[in-house]
């Protein structure tokens, strides 16, 4: 027997938690085009030269990569020399939406305005291990402004990812920015060698997860001397705010300067930022994002300055499932009502009765075959459809319709326009409260 289990980090999404990711993606989408912002969609699949060498090391370790096929696997197949892991692959799974957005930037110049804002709400891959909220497909809810330097679009986009939180209900998140500059001078004053700051950021960006003692052995590990290791984790814990951040912190007030925050995708060049939950069992990071004013010039001639911020969709719904933050009249069922089949000759009514319905605005599923009323009330209540309209040869010859409230038990017989009424009424008061 065949395991039927989705790929280890992979998942399948049942009806209900489809309706959860669609309420917290329905309101990032609201709060994102109330900022202006408009939508973008790219290929789940990028050129590998695309995507190579625009996150660091480690983030190309951890990228999907697609075999060559056909003849082209089969010719570096035969080579006599030695064959390189790249050698086999010339696609991949896209690894975030960042770097796919510079590509259609630098690609449709001409065609998009001086100052592009865009949101992105698509998935990613990455050969992570998985662990608690952390899976190998996953969906990122971008938010970017290009074409300004200016620091009101990093205040825009703070703003409008503070107020999606706000919306879902998350009242314990802490707004941690600091800045690239300052971190490189960190590593610098350290007598870090500038060929290792990178591996300084990457192993820095850790501290959160497996502390300062963690981040220190690391650190030995790359060869960066334990005396510099010592200086930089030091420099950390100044309080003194840096002079790039001064004129956001006068614009948000509420921002917490955090000079162990770093985020490892080597493409940041500017202020960086990331919303962290302070409180409960998940007490870390929900989204992130910060400036790359030179990622867009790497797949063309014209430097364009970019920001951007990224929300982490699972994490997020881990933490309103645990936390149980979902609205109380979240539509949990498919159907606001059922319509009965009789008998193969009355078929063609019960679906006419159930266009009908449909017409007035009511959500409506129809049993798919002649059946014994008892067993299609029980798949009613399985599916958990409010109510049932009974359509046997009673109500067919007298131009009416059995109304069941599969709450309460209660019945009566009633006209179509009746019936149709009466539901009408029922889940109009029901919306309203």
């Amino acid at each position: 027997m065949s395991n039927t289990n989705p790929a280890r980090g992979m998942r399948d999404f049942l009806p209900d938690q489809i309706r959860k990711r669609n309420y917290v993606i329905g309101v990032i989408k609201e709060v994102y085009e109330k900022y202006g912002f408009e939508p973008l969609e790219t290929p789940s699949i990028e050129n590998l030269s695309t995507l190579t060498n625009k996150y660091g090391e480690e983030g190309d370790q951890l990228m999907y990569k697609i075999l060559k096929r056909g003849e082209k696997l089969k010719k570096q197949l035969r080579r006599e020399d030695e064959v390189k892991e790249d050698d086999l692959a010339d696609l991949a799974l896209r690894y975030d939406l960042t770097v796919p957005l510079a590509r259609v930037i630098a690609n449709n110049r001409n065609e998009l305005p001086r100052f592009f804002k865009r949101y992105q709400i698509q998935p990613v891959w990455r050969a992570d291990r998985p662990a608690r909220g952390r899976y190998r497909e996953f969906y990122q809810c971008d938010v970017d402004a290009i074409g300004s330097k200016s620091i009101v679009v990093e205040v825009e986009l703070i703003s409008a990812v503070s107020e999606i939180l706000n919306r879902l209900q998350f009242s314990d998140f802490e707004i941690r920015v600091n800045h690239r500059e300052s971190l490189r001078k960190m590593v610098s004053e350290a007598g870090i060698g500038e060929e290792q700051t990178s591996d300084a950021l990457v192993s820095l960006d850790k501290l959160d997860k497996i502390g300062a003692e963690g981040v220190y052995k690391e650190l030995s590990a790359r060869g960066i001397d334990q005396t510099a290791a010592s200086a930089f984790l030091d420099s950390v814990n100044q309080e003194s705010i840096p002079k790039e951040l001064a004129e956001l912190t006068r614009m948000i007030p509420q921002i917490k300067i955090d000079l162990s925050l770093a985020r490892g995708l080597s493409y940041y060049t500017g202020a960086i930022f990331e919303m962290v939950l302070t409180k409960g069992d998940f007490a870390g990071s929900i989204a992130g994002g910060g400036r790359y004013d030179g990622l867009i010039g790497m797949f063309g001639k014209e430097e364009i300055p970019a920001v951007g911020l990224s929300l982490g969709l699972e994490r997020i719904l881990m933490i309103m499932e645990e936390r149980d933050m979902f609205p109380d009249d979240l539509t949990t069922n498919a159907a606001d009502v059922l319509v009965t089949i009789w008998n193969e000759e009355t078929a063609s009514d019960s679906l006419k009765l159930a266009g009908e319905l449909r017409q007035n605005g009511l959500r409506v599923t129809i049993y798919p075959q002649p059946d014994k009323l008892g067993k299609q009330f029980k798949y009613a209540d399985q599916i958990d459809v409010p109510f049932v309209c009974v359509l046997g040869e009673s109500e067919i010859a007298e131009n009416t319709v059995t109304l069941k409230n599969m709450k309460t038990g209660d019945q009566e017989t009633l006209s179509v326009k009746e019936a149709i009424e009466r539901l009408s009424d029922h889940f109009v008061t029901t919306d309203s409260k």
